[in-house]
């Protein structure tokens, strides 16, 4: 029985990994008042990225941050498009996707089948020798660890730092913070940027870590999934960590079930309870102005901000 807790509880925080990322990523993005539905692009141009760069440098680190950075760049496409053009946020957004996806598919085809250096499971000594938890939390690989102190560190400078102050006031009332200084375009920027690199990250964490390798679409939907826990944890980190975990959950249950031969519930119905968060989400963002004041949005999310007015 032990055995089995184990084995659900590592599975289930390494298939959160990715789409924690990027879920803490898109909370940056979206507290500042920038919509960005290009997740699943970016995540896509970051795992193709990350293995091209190992594979061309031989190191997994400059794999990391050329997908970083590559898809950081990527979102400020978007940026550009919805902070300066002041175009509609969900249609760029959704451009985004549809041209990293085409794009992904397009370079990543020589890639395909191909094998190179991958991060492997390490224990975090002495951390690792802790009955039970040891091998639950501190048995995964570089990749994973980081997380750890993404989360927390990300909550405190939401709400405990003076930068997090501002950065919620850029998305809450732009033209407030303008009037005090903020410089509101360069923040909506930084911030685009941030989303963009955790989304890549967590793309290179798949391609690097979790399913070695480069397959077209490998991200499977994720970052439609972590559009709708930036939602469903109403732009906290900690909940986004909740809701994660919940995903991996799901993934590793699916898992066990598949490997203990258990058939209680199909294995397609399992695969399927993560996109049904997807589809209310589009439900919700189609009822944005209606439903965004009850679940919490950051009040100018998606307002195009123009300082003449």
């Amino acid at each position: 029985m032990e055995s089995a807790v184990i084995f659900v509880a590592k599975i289930t925080i390494t298939s959160s990994m990715a789409v924690l990322y990027a879920t803490i990523g898109e909370i940056f993005t979206e507290r500042s008042g920038v919509l960005n539905l290009g997740v699943e692009g970016m995540m896509l141009v970051g795992a193709l990225t990350a293995f091209a760069a190992t594979d061309c440098f031989q190191s997994l680190w400059v794999g990391v941050l050329f997908a970083m950075l590559i898809s950081g760049i990527f979102a400020l496409i978007h940026g550009f498009f919805a902070i300066t053009f002041r175009v509609n946020q969900v249609v760029s957004g959704l451009a985004l996707t549809l041209f990293g996806i085409g794009l992904s598919d397009f370079l990543g085809r020589p890639f395909i089948g191909k094998v190179s250096l991958k991060f492997e499971p390490f224990g975090l000594f002495p951390l690792d020798k802790i009955p039970v938890v040891g091998q639950i939390l501190f048995t995964h690989s570089a990749l994973v660890y980081p997380a750890y102190l993404l989360v927390p560190l990300a909550y405190v400078f939401l709400y405990k730092t003076r930068y997090g102050l501002q950065l919620r006031a850029v998305g809450e009332n732009p033209s407030a913070a303008d009037t005090v200084g903020i410089p509101v375009f360069p923040m909506r920027y930084l911030y685009t940027f941030i989303g963009g690199a955790l989304a890549g990250l967590g793309g290179a964490y798949l391609s690097l870590a979790y399913t070695p390798g480069w397959k077209e679409q490998m991200t499977g939907g994720q970052g439609w999934i972590a559009i709708a826990l930036v939602i469903f944890s109403m732009w906290d980190p900690l909940k986004a960590l909740g809701g994660a975990l919940l995903f991996g959950f799901i993934n590793a249950f699916q898992f066990y079930c598949q490997a203990a031969g258990l058939t209680l519930i199909p294995s397609y119905v399992l695969r399927m309870l993560p996109y049904l968060f997807t589809i209310v989400v589009l439900i919700v963002i189609t009822r944005w102005e209606a439903a965004k004041k009850r679940v919490g949005a950051p009040a100018a999310l998606g307002i195009p901000f123009e300082r003449e007015q």
